[in-house]
């Protein structure tokens, strides 16, 4: 049996451009552990079922271990987990986390914390629905749901008291206006 033909690919992983020749059936998931060793993510069902392997393309949470390799631009953007490593709210909610007991065996933990990050960037004071609902394409079956969700709103309340005030912009040009005189 022939060789699959390599496709050429090229997008932006983790905030940097990278090149790769992939084969057309490997997933997204299979790439970034494989060619970048860039392990956190994890295949539990290869189905999209669990979230373990949930990374962010473009923005949103996907399950990696569907989307094909082959099919990345140029203008894509995949970020891991590696890559939120200097991430202030991605480090408070890591803390968050252990110090409310959510993590047990840690496989399913890299894509909960994905979904998490993604959660309080959309909605920096989600509410306890939100929480759940935001978390509901990742499966965990040693801790149960309650330690996990307890993490992600401590984990808002320390990122809403370490946010700099934000002011209406009609107010800091009135600021800077009386500053100027």
């Amino acid at each position: 049996m022939p060789t699959p033909e390599l496709i050429p690919i090229r997008f932006a992983l983790n905030g940097r451009t990278v090149e790769a020749r992939v084969p057309p059936g490997m997933t997204l998931l299979e790439l970034v552990r494989r060619e970048f060793r860039l392990t956190a993510a994890k295949e539990g069902c290869g189905k999209g079922e669990c979230g373990a392997c949930t990374l962010l393309l473009n923005d949103q949470p996907v399950n990696s271990c569907l989307k094909l390799a082959a099919t990345l631009r140029p203008s894509d953007r995949v970020v891991t987990l590696e890559g939120l490593a200097d991430d202030p709210l991605m480090q408070t909610l890591q803390k968050s986390y252990v110090a409310e007991g959510a993590v047990q065996c840690g496989f399913c933990i890299p894509g909960m914390v994905m979904s998490s990050y993604h959660l309080l960037r959309i909605h920096p004071q989600p509410t306890a629905e939100q929480i759940k609902e935001f978390h509901s394409g990742n499966i965990c079956r040693c801790t149960g749901y309650a330690k996990i969700e307890q993490a992600v709103a401590k984990a808002a309340v320390k990122a809403a008291a370490t946010r700099a005030p934000t002011r209406d912009p009609g107010q800091a040009a009135a600021s800077k206006k009386k500053e100027a005189r």
